[in-house]
């Protein structure tokens, strides 16, 4: 977090190394000549700041973020009952049969969609629309051998009350909009911490004098057990984060593309560079066409198969709303003849002139996320958009929400991101324990922590790299609007801090005259 020298009595230091001394503290001003040495104090005064003051939202997001990483085990134990069946059968019942079960337990409902199980023993989820619900969705639990309901959950986008509630104290502490800005500031900041962390710790490693390169190297990976005080603390604190900065960098960009403002920006990119997930054109043929193919010869985009005319009058609205979940099980042999494996989500039409969907949803690499538009009347593909056929970016993009939330590896996602979570609790702990390790122990200098980097390390850089930093900061602040706002505070912040010790200083020399 703090790269600063150590103002503690000789008596407090006798344990350790001695290392280069540097005037960084408020006391001391920098000389106005314009080097390129600007850029280390410039730098540390950057990563202090921002890990004194954005350390706390960074300390939130890693602990409900780990506790988000424990959802699949926490919805195993609390909805065993309503998640898996008793006893896995030989021979799974129609899906039509199982959605009518749930129809009939729960006919405040409209079917929605049907779910089913990612493994044998797993249970079907029938998804019902229930209007005073909102937002919400009501999920009922069948087991598919023996076609009994098990439970009901109150689900959002399909995820359990428990495993929603963490997900909403992760993004927003549960204050809606505005607590969205706690996460979007995390999140903002962390790449920043990290790499600027990353430039003053390799920094500090190449002042080293007498050590070889290989030893430079080990020094930066590995903290060094013979230090003691607060060049312990710091070695800890560096190697941890040489160690951690990809996956931090990874957790900030994944963050950032479904935050409130900046993934606004990061949306607008997609849409530039026409890089959005492709969506499933539903629409039915016209009955006139006489186009003709088999299921699975469709390709993305373009219709590959008609509604016969002897088809026409089938789609009568009458006919479809006779039974919602009668074509159900048509339109899922279709998706499997079309390549369509794995666990799926079916959708009804919702109308007469458009076709059922069908998408993969299994989220583990590799992963499957192939959709195909089956005519319910005839079963016959009439549309699909295959996952190899997603631009990069939008395959990217998913790629790292999945990995985000901790379902693209399985268990190995949870572990690392956990142990990225702890890692960073860890790194945020040595920073202000630095901090606290740097304080005055003089008994006329007392103090809780330790002096701030110098000000005014800015007057130390050329003015090209000066115009060329701020404009940088500038295009960086609009793209994260988090970043640009918290920064502009924390220079207020600064400037005010430092008129009013200059006007201290000059009341205490008139006080002197």
């Amino acid at each position: 977090m703090n790269d600063l020298p150590e103002t503690r009595s000789p008596a407090a230091r006798t344990a350790d190394v001695p290392e280069p001394r540097e005037p960084e503290s408020e006391s001391v001003s920098p000389p106005v000549g314009r080097t390129s040495r600007g850029w280390r104090p410039l730098l540390l005064r950057l990563h202090f700041y921002a890990g004194v003051l954005v350390a706390p939202f960074l300390a939130i997001a890693a602990l409900t973020g780990l506790a988000y990483t424990l959802t699949p085990q926490l919805d195993r134990l609390v909805y065993a009952d309503e998640l898996y069946v008793d006893e896995v059968g030989t021979m799974p019942r129609p899906l039509a049969e199982q959605i009518s079960a749930a129809l009939a337990a729960h006919p405040e409902g409209t079917f929605a969609s049907v779910l089913t199980g990612d493994a044998p023993d797993r249970t079907t989820r029938v998804v019902l629309s229930v209007p005073e619900l909102g937002d919400r969705q009501r999920t009922v639990y069948v087991d598919p051998y023996t076609g009994r309901v098990q439970g009901v959950l109150t689900t959002w986008w399909g995820s359990t009350p428990l495993t929603t509630w963490l997900d909403d104290l992760h993004r927003n502490l549960h204050l809606g909009s505005f607590g969205r800005h706690y996460s979007e500031t995390a999140a903002s900041w962390l790449w920043i911490v990290a790499l600027g962390g990353l430039v003053l710790w390799l920094a500090r490693r190449r002042q080293a004098l007498g050590v070889s390169r290989a030893r430079r190297a080990r020094g930066a990976l590995l903290p060094d057990l013979t230090a003691r005080g607060r060049r312990r603390t710091l070695g800890w604190h560096g190697s941890l984060g040489m160690w951690l900065l990809v996956g931090l960098l990874f957790l900030s960009a994944t963050g950032l593309t479904w935050s409130r403002y900046a993934g606004e920006n990061f949306s607008r990119v997609l849409d530039a560079a026409d890089s959005h997930t492709p969506s499933l054109d539903t629409a039915l043929p016209q009955a006139t066409s006489t186009t003709t193919g088999g299921a699975g010869g469709a390709h993305q985009g373009h219709a590959v198969d008609g509604l016969a005319a002897t088809d026409a009058g089938a789609t009568d609205a009458g006919a479809v709303a006779a039974s919602a979940a009668a074509p159900v099980d048509r339109v899922v042999a279709a998706a499997r003849a079309a390549g369509l494996d794995g666990p799926i989500e079916v959708t009804p039409a919702g109308d007469a002139a458009s076709a059922w969907s069908v998408a993969q949803t299994d989220g583990r690499w590799p992963v499957r996320f192939d959709q195909v538009a089956v005519n319910p009347v005839n079963g016959r593909v009439v549309n699909e958009v295959r996952w190899d056929d997603w631009p990069l970016l939008a395959q990217l993009s998913k790629l790292g929400v999945r990995a985000h939330m901790g379902e693209l590896f399985g268990v190995a996602n949870q572990i690392l991101l956990a142990g990225l979570a702890l890692g960073l609790l860890c790194m945020i702990v040595w920073g202000y324990r630095m901090w606290w390790q740097r304080r005055p122990t003089r008994a006329d200098q007392a103090g809780i922590v330790g002096p701030l980097p110098a000000r005014g390390a800015w007057r130390r850089l050329p003015k090209p790299a000066l115009a060329l930093l701020i404009l940088i900061t500038v295009a960086v602040g609009w793209a994260l609007p988090a970043l640009g706002v918290t920064l502009l505070a924390f220079l207020l912040l600064d400037l005010t801090a430092g008129l009013l010790q200059r006007r201290r200083r000059k009341l205490a020399r008139g006080a002197s005259a």
